[in-house]
């Protein structure tokens, strides 16, 4: 049994000026959750949206974790208004408002999991480290290094200052997960950029790599997805 119903399914107004399509999934009151994760899409230009089979597979493993989930369609998608931005930034904010306003009505969360798949992982990645009342987790699935420049109007370094701010941070938990079979990004590409942020001077944050076998960039298969579920699983734990 799922110990939790999606209570919420609309759109919220942000303090950005955008309307966000939002789900939200709320834990049964009697569980006293204080557990936050918000999950981040794809690419809207090629089609990515909050109702991506990964996204859904991890807000299955969510729910029964107890926590409240939100999924919800960036600026311009779906029923989202606004037009999404070539660099991110914008979507970067609309996330940052999204979260204070729920934080504000549920201020009892105590934990955040900020969840971003493919260039989701990018917009999730711009997202603070919140102060030590609410411990701030990173979970950045199929990061898109090696195409990040496209994606972003090759406003590459706003990124990798976001991450150098994570993994500075000693309040900051990241995990980085990605398939060696991934279409985007060769597994020596991934390998050589995780050394990098290994040797990140002044590195003070809980940093985890798990590459997944025969996964791809979609986490298609069975196998995949069954390793996605287990190892969030065990990181969250």
């Amino acid at each position: 049994m799922v110990p939790s119903v999606q209570a919420s399914e609309g759109s919220r107004s942000v303090s950005t000026g955008v309307t966000l399509q939002v789900n939200i999934w709320y834990p049964r009151p009697e569980l006293d959750s204080k557990k936050l994760a918000i999950l981040l899409h794809p690419w809207s230009w090629l089609g990515g949206n909050m109702h991506e089979p990964t996204l859904k597979v991890l807000t299955r493993l969510l729910q029964h974790k107890n926590y409240y989930v939100i999924r919800y369609n960036s600026r311009g998608v779906g029923k989202s208004s606004g037009w999404p931005s070539f660099t991110g930034k914008a979507e970067g904010e609309d996330l940052k408002a999204l979260v204070q306003e729920f934080l504000a009505e549920k201020p009892e969360v105590d934990s955040l999991t900020v969840i971003g798949y493919s260039y989701g992982s990018l917009i999730a990645s711009l997202h603070p480290v919140l102060n030590p009342k609410v411990k701030t987790s990173h979970i950045l699935l199929s990061y898109p290094i090696s195409p990040r420049g496209l994606l972003t109007m090759f406003h590459t370094g706003m990124y990798s200052l976001a991450l150098r701010d994570i993994l500075c941070n000693p309040d900051a938990r990241l995990l980085l997960m990605y398939g060696d079979k991934d279409e985007f990004t060769s597994k020596s590409k991934y390998d050589e950029w995780v050394d990098t942020l290994r040797r990140t001077d002044g590195l003070k944050a809980r940093f985890d790599i798990i590459p997944v076998m025969d996964a791809n960039h979609f986490w298609q298969s069975d196998g995949a997805r069954i390793a996605l579920q287990q190892a969030v699983d065990s990181w969250i734990s």
